[in-house]
């Protein structure tokens, strides 16, 4: 029999011209706040978004499913996995920027399977949370980073922990109504030993203010019992949001890029836990939309640095490269390294 008319169009017609293209989405989105990767099986990815909640593969990003829709806030500022059971995520929400486009959270969230489902854990007034860590010894035993309201003074603003999975919270590092904990970080040889970042900032309709005496680095060797502050060698001006990222390469290695008054600010590496900070170069960012690093897994010397085009170090701080983003948009606040 002849075959209808409309296939023999099609056998016809050339489809050289079309070419695949993502779709997801085709037009840029928006900023995107953290990872968290099961470290079994990297198919597994949590992403958590700054204004648009939290998404979750199965399938190593070929699709994505959102599984924060139903919660009380869609803005995200971090994300964790707890490195003792790949179901137990905490999500921090509120964006952990200060531009004048940034939303609120609500506090911290907790889900223990795998983002089925949620229970809010508290700190509802901290509004804008910057980083959660899990002790590796003991699940229940977890850090959050609360940098506080941007509009605002007060709130659930400093350093918290808990003992007991979340049900309740002490506040272990405060230092004023307008000065928070952007940053916690843990020695991977020691999860007793602890660096917090604090941040002093304030957003007015008419001005952003981004630093102050409140901001400095903290150490502490007893999980947060006492704490000592540890800039020997950072600028003696005011400094602003300070960004850390201990070598998983080489846990002597600790790096921090530090904003501060007066154009001191720069790129900085500690060689000795943090007693003493040596310049390394005058590379920063913006505090108020970047300012974070990410440091490579095997080559101590290299850092990545979050910007609107993000650079690379392979020298301990001494030079940036670009990265290079020529089929991405621009605008970069996380990254996670295979």
């Amino acid at each position: 029999s002849t075959p209808p008319a409309s296939s023999s169009l099609l056998d016809k017609t050339s489809l050289s011209g079309l070419k695949f293209r993502s779709v997801g989405p085709a037009l840029t989105s928006g900023r995107i706040a953290d990872f968290a990767v099961n470290p079994d099986n990297h198919k597994e990815i949590y992403v958590a978004t700054a204004a648009g909640g939290v998404w979750k593969t199965i399938n190593a990003g070929n699709t994505f499913k959102p599984i924060f829709d139903n919660q009380g806030s869609f803005s995200i500022g971090c994300i964790m996995m707890d490195p003792n059971n790949s179901s137990v995520i905490w999500v921090g929400t509120g964006e952990n920027n200060n531009q004048r486009s940034v939303d609120f959270g609500d506090g911290v969230y907790k889900s223990n399977d795998g983002g089925a489902s949620w229970q809010h854990m508290g700190l509802k007034d901290s509004e804008h949370i910057g980083m959660i860590k899990v002790d590796p010894r003991n699940s229940n035993t977890v850090y959050v980073a609360a940098v506080g309201p941007l509009w605002s003074a007060g709130g659930d603003r400093g350093l918290y922990k808990t003992t007991d999975g979340g049900n309740t919270w002490e506040a272990i590092l405060t230092v004023d109504e307008h000065t928070g904990v952007n940053e916690i970080h843990m020695d991977p040889r020691n999860p007793d030993v602890l660096y917090a970042t604090t941040h002093q900032r304030r957003r007015h309709v008419f001005t952003y203010i981004g630093g102050g005496p409140g901001s400095a680095i903290y150490k502490s060797t007893d999980a947060g019992a006492t704490w000592n502050k540890i800039v020997k060698g950072l600028p003696s001006v005011d400094l602003g949001r300070v960004g850390m990222a201990i070598s998983p390469a080489d846990p002597e290695k600790i790096y921090a890029i530090v904003e501060a008054a007066e154009g001191k600010g720069g790129f900085y590496r500690s060689m000795n836990r943090g007693a003493s900070w040596e310049k390394r170069s005058g590379y920063s960012t913006s505090g108020n939309y970047y300012q974070e690093l990410f440091a490579d897994p095997i080559d101590s010397d290299k850092v990545y640095v979050m910007n609107n085009w993000m650079r690379v170090t392979r020298d301990g701080g001494k030079t940036m490269d670009y990265v290079g983003e020529d089929f991405k948009h621009i605008d970069n606040h996380a990254m996670w390294i295979n």
